[in-house]
């Protein structure tokens, strides 16, 4: 809260296994103060940054905790390639999706000894002591393959924890290196503060406006100022940065993109109201053009009436 009161831009490095819910979980009021960041990052009006880092893990309620989803327009995630995320660890989800009885059946599908052991015990034809044979040597295989398959199926529930598999659930923005990540993260952060002035003000210019609708304009005017040949370059921060710093610099004669166009969406806005109003109020559409008449040149009145004449005179044939 301190941290969004001064307009400080938040960085977050998760290594969370969440909460138990036991009773020293809800003595320690783990609950209450989780709730209490979900309360403050929603509110959170600047950039918020979440990575979990190398060899690190953000499972259950930890994870829910800090979801980009709780503050989207704010908030992003990022993952190292070698991290792991999800709801459940891998022996959680083991126990849930893939216990005894189905490793079992797995065994009767995969591996031909017990298979062909499942088979002559199926015969009718066995002997009392022939089928106690079979199902002593069934149990022992069965005892011998669990370990063995228990531990594939680990393994398998662990590849979905991958951040591969998170970046294409949609959870995360993007896979980082440990190496390369500080600089990754300083280049994302001078755009983003960068993107926020700049929507800051479209949005004063109109209210009405999405952030996707925003960032669909900024994407928009950057490849009508350096060119469709180099429209490859809005995913790289450093080139995004340089441009709207060079937008956004206040120098004489220099022709800025995103001010003209700002302008123009603000004129667009004003005439959009003026618009509804005087159709909202028909009978006040004469006082406010004699009204707006008198604030303007002599020039520009001249230019009214003239169009005004061509609007009233008839077509020509």
């Amino acid at each position: 809260e301190d941290f969004s009161r001064e307009g400080l831009p938040l960085m977050v490095f998760a290594n969370w296994r969440g909460f138990s819910g036991g009773m020293k979980d809800m003595y320690d009021q783990v609950l209450k103060f989780g709730a209490c960041i979900v309360d403050g990052l929603h509110r959170y009006r600047q950039p918020v940054l979440v990575y979990i880092p190398p060899q690190a893990e953000l499972r259950g309620g930890s994870w829910v905790v800090i979801d980009p989803t709780i503050n989207p327009r704010h908030m992003e995630m990022y993952a190292d390639k070698d991290s792991r995320g999800g709801v459940l660890e891998p022996e959680g989800t083991v126990e849930i999706k893939f216990r005894r009885k189905d490793l079992v059946k797995t065994m009767r599908r995969v591996d031909p000894v017990y298979t062909h052991l499942a088979e002559r015990l199926g015969t009718p034809e066995l002997s009392l002591a022939e089928r106690k044979e079979l199902e002593t040597k069934l149990k022992e295989r069965e005892e011998f393959l669990i370990p063995i398959y228990h531990q594939v199926a680990v393994q398998f529930a662990d590849l979905h924890d991958t951040p591969g598999r998170m970046q294409e659930k949609g959870v995360i923005t993007d896979i980082l290196e440990w190496k390369t990540c500080r600089t990754f993260f300083y280049w994302r952060l001078r755009r983003l503060l960068l993107e926020g002035v700049v929507k800051g003000k479209i949005h004063s210019a109109n209210p009405e406006l999405t952030d996707g609708q925003i960032q669909a304009m900024l994407r928009r005017w950057f490849v009508e100022a350096e060119g469709t040949v180099k429209a490859y370059l809005w995913d790289n921060n450093e080139d995004v940065v340089e441009w709207l710093e060079k937008q956004l610099a206040e120098e004489e004669g220099a022709r800025s993109v995103v001010e003209e166009n700002i302008k123009y969406i603000s004129r667009d806005y004003v005439l959009k109201q003026i618009r509804s109003l005087v159709q909202a109020n028909p009978e006040v559409a004469m006082d406010s053009i004699v009204h707006m008449t008198q604030h303007i040149s002599p020039t520009q009145r001249a230019e009214i009436v003239r169009i005004l004449s061509t609007m009233d005179s008839p077509t020509s044939t």
